[in-house]
């Protein structure tokens, strides 16, 4: 059993190093902390990332830390997962294409003693990564201004968390997170003609740690229904971390510095889901969730040309999350039967403003498979594969097509259970 929690620590190490590499190109990535990750795992993401109520001792529930408390005794859970996209790019009659692949998570869950169950794992939480140009012709002795804008890099956390069955109905849990990263974005402009070069730069390195606690209460409806309800909520604090904005114009060397103490704010976040399922065939999840950001403060460089909080830059962000998964028999003899088979839907807003309008909303789908891999005890491991499509789009600007397929596996093993020689 030490080999392999020790290739599990080894695992989740190599996570770390491989998510440090960004997962986007969209150039909606530079607004605020980047594009928010999706904290859900294999088995949800089929249902479109719905998974506030789900309570399963066979899968790890990130979303709901007291989810944890349902693990299994003899068991532990080792869960990983990947990603690839292709997204289209479309403003006017202009049309990019881009690929992207990632290890988005990797979490472990196990049970710590009677009632309560442990998990360990890493996260995504926000990515940044685009490169794209703008061109402006001024006039016959000004010639063409070209500014070029890039930005890389994106926030990541390493989880510990635990679930508490207070009582039958009643669990409790929370997530202790370490957040690490740094975001590296600007914009450079150069000229057909003599006009002074301009590069801004910005740069913020994050070493802080997020707070999120959870509870679920399950009722029996009946012989074959049940009805689990689902909240969280996501403390809100300053992360400690310092933004710099340089503004250099080349053509003389002068640069302007500014820093911004403890500028970089995560926000309270409330969220609510119930989950029914019934004859342990359908499970069906609704979930709701609110991010205060409009609370939040941003740095930005205001009217005044200096580079310091702005009150207006950041707005509430609203998810709304349904998913269905419906498995015909797990105890029938043929695959087909054992099969999980899911679908969602999802509606995002926007966290930011981009010049004084509201950001792009996001709306998506999703569909995929929880396919049981036999093993020498049970088939209680999984290969999840879904298909999720996702379009950004907003008034006057750049619309954003992704089709996304993510792979999930998970290995539920009886590590902890006691042979005995008859």
């Amino acid at each position: 059993m030490k080999n392999r929690l020790l290739c599990g620590v080894a695992a989740i190490a190599f996570a770390a190093v491989t998510m440090a590499q960004s997962g986007t190109n969209s150039p909606y990535s530079q607004y605020g902390i980047g594009l928010l990750a999706d904290q859900s795992q294999g088995f949800s993401r089929g249902m479109n990332g719905a998974g506030l109520g789900l309570r399963m001792g066979n899968v790890i529930n990130t979303l709901n830390p007291a989810s944890y408390s349902a693990v299994d005794s003899l068991t532990m859970i080792f869960d990983m997962g990947i990603s690839g996209q292709v997204t289209n790019f479309k403003e006017g009659t202009v049309k990019v294409n881009a690929q992207n692949a990632n290890l988005d998570y990797a979490v472990a869950s196990f049970r710590l003693v009677p009632k309560v169950g442990m998990t360990i794992g890493l996260l995504p939480y926000s990515n940044m990564g685009y490169k794209y140009t703008v061109s402006k012709y001024l006039d016959s002795n000004n010639g063409t201004l070209t500014e070029t804008y890039s930005g890389d890099g994106g926030i990541h956390k390493l989880v510990v968390g635990a679930g508490w069955q207070v009582s039958k109905p009643l669990s409790v849990g929370f997530n202790l997170s370490y957040l690490w990263g740094k975001l590296d974005h600007g914009m450079t402009t150069s000229s057909t003609t003599y006009i002074n070069t301009l590069q801004r730069s910005y740069t913020v390195e994050v070493n802080s740690y997020a707070l999120d606690f959870g509870a679920q209460w399950q009722q029996k409806l009946n012989a074959k229904d049940a009805l689990t309800i689902g909240a969280t909520v996501g403390i809100g604090h300053k992360l400690g971390a310092d933004p710099t904005c340089q503004i250099i114009n080349v053509s003389n060397s002068d640069t302007t510095s500014y820093v911004v103490s403890n500028g970089l704010s995560i926000p309270m976040t409330y969220s609510l889901g119930a989950a029914w399922t019934h004859d342990k065939k359908w499970t069906v999840d609704a979930d709701l969730s609110m991010e205060n950001w409009a609370n939040v403060d941003f740095p930005e460089i205001g009217n005044d040309g200096k580079y310091a909080l702005q009150s207006d830059i950041l707005k509430n962000r609203y998810q709304v999350r349904l998913g269905a998964d419906f498995v015909p028999n797990v105890m029938d003899r043929h695959f087909l039967n054992r099969v999980h088979y899911r679908c969602g839907v999802g509606y995002t807003t926007p966290y930011y403003n981009i010049n004084g309008k509201n950001g792009p909303k996001e709306y998506s789908v999703s569909a995929g498979f929880g396919i049981p891999l036999q093993n020498g005890y049970n088939n209680r491991s999984f290969l999840n594969v879904s298909a999720q499509y996702v379009r950004t789009s907003a008034k006057d600007m750049i619309t954003e097509n992704t089709f996304r397929l993510n792979i999930g596996l998970t290995f539920n093993e009886r590590w902890f259970a006691k042979w005995k020689i008859d």
